[in-house]
């Protein structure tokens, strides 16, 4: 195919303190690795395994990271491929583009994310670079959709959030939010005038560069899919506070539409975006890691719901994106060794 190719995924990681918090995340199976997922995630995607990053993301019942269907559906439609910098906590041999961020603090410090704003800013910049006339968007960060809520908070949004976890803990995620809110001295809905502060106050880097990278691509007239759940919520809710109306489509999973805690069709409705859901069938296998997903694991992650979009969209069937997961997953299995 002459020219850029249109399959072009974004894939926006970083880190974020507030990760560290207990019983936040799923993303990973040991705390002190956390901090390496998103890392881990990006070497996944880009090489079909870990190079640098000490440790293959699975949950504490050993769910892969959806970075491993991400990777999957890469090998059948190979899609292009940008990994972006948000502010990552530990170093990773996939090729990056570097935007100068650093990793969030805790948002129950007063200041979550001190260069919201010039991150943002680069992202935009970013943003209308891109030489396609479509771009899908992804992330990597644990404790995001705690960071996320914040965000939505502080500008006055009533949504909720998923969980990679089977159970939601909403409770702590919102106790967390309420000591971020009195410590950052705001209240719900007091930074709706300026989003880019409530990403400051109670965000987190990717966020501020996944909005920036929407914003400059729409300028130039990019067709943008936010590929996630809810985190990218947060990212719609930043655009629309800045008094944007572009249109914009959210493509997630099954796992993530049928979370109970969330009502995802009225809150992508109420904010303007195009909502495709994708059923991967992960329970019509006998794959233990894989089935975790049907059980409410992980959920979605690393552009997942975006990259089986793009997979339907060229004509490879579930059955296939399943069948490959389970190759790219045993690969990796066997690169660890015993």
């Amino acid at each position: 195919m002459d020219g850029p190719n249109p399959m072009r995924v974004i894939l926006v990681v970083g880190c974020t303190q507030t990760g560290m918090l207990d019983g936040l995340s799923a993303a990973g199976n040991a705390p002190e690795l956390l901090q390496h997922t998103p890392a881990a995630d990006a070497e996944i995607v880009e090489y079909g395994r870990p190079i640098c990053a000490p440790v293959t993301p699975v949950s504490p019942t050993g769910c892969p990271t959806p970075a491993v269907i991400t990777r999957a559906v890469r090998e059948m439609i190979d899609f292009d491929l940008l990994v972006v910098d948000a502010g990552l906590a530990a170093d990773t041999a996939a090729p990056t583009l570097a935007l100068g961020g650093r990793p969030g603090t805790d948002i129950r410090e007063p200041i979550a994310v001190p260069n919201a704003s010039a991150l943002f800013k680069r992202a935009r910049s970013l943003g209308r670079a891109q030489p396609d006339d479509a771009i899908t968007i992804g992330e990597s960060i644990p404790g995001g959709t705690t960071t996320a809520l914040g965000v939505m908070t502080a500008l006055g949004e009533p949504y909720g959030v998923s969980s990679s976890l089977p159970t939601n803990p909403v409770e702590r995620k919102r106790n967390v939010v309420a000591m971020g809110l009195e410590r950052s001295n705001i209240g719900p809905g007091d930074t709706a005038p300026d989003p880019l502060a409530a990403i400051r106050l109670m965000g987190d880097p990717v966020i501020a560069v996944v909005s920036g990278i929407v914003v400059g691509a729409r300028e130039t007239g990019a067709r943008v899919t936010l590929a996630g759940g809810t985190q990218m919520l947060a990212v719609a809710a930043v655009i629309r506070h800045l008094g944007r109306t572009d249109e914009l489509a959210l493509a997630t999973t099954r796992y993530v539409h049928e979370d109970e805690t969330v009502d995802l069709e009225s809150s992508a409705a109420s904010l303007g975006l195009c909502l495709s859901v994708t059923d991967p069938g992960f329970e019509r296998t006998d794959h233990q890691g894989l089935s975790a997903y049907h059980r409410g694991v992980g959920k979605e992650g690393v552009g997942m719901g975006g990259a089986l979009r793009l997979a339907t969209r060229n004509g490879v069937t579930m059955a296939d994106v399943r069948d490959r997961t389970v190759t790219c997953y045993e690969r990796l299995i066997d690169d660890q060794g015993p």
